[in-house]
């Protein structure tokens, strides 16, 4: 039986995407940090959270759990996007 290989990339080109303009500080900054809600996530991003406050000085760290760990983050949970400076998206198992 010949094995078939898949090729993973998109068909639609990305050249015409931009990266964000970097931060010069997270100092006073609104964080949004995404998980993909498995178990291990939870004390690692309130581990993550404290740290962006003590260390780097954000103002708010805002949580946010997709219902679905392996599909893309639902729109709905990003209505407020608009007010964050800076975005974290992680795993965890």
């Amino acid at each position: 039986m010949p094995i078939e290989f898949l090729d993973p990339t998109h068909e639609v080109s990305v050249a015409g995407l931009t990266r964000a303009r970097r931060l010069a500080s997270l100092e006073g900054a609104t964080v949004a940090i995404i998980s993909n809600g498995k178990k291990n996530t939870k004390p690692f991003f309130d581990a993550l959270g404290a740290e962006l406050r003590e260390t780097h000085k954000v103002a708010d760290v805002v949580r946010i759990t997709k219902s679905n760990y392996s599909a893309p983050v639902e729109p709905e949970l990003l209505v407020e996007a608009e007010k964050w400076q800076a975005i974290i998206s992680g795993i965890g198992d």
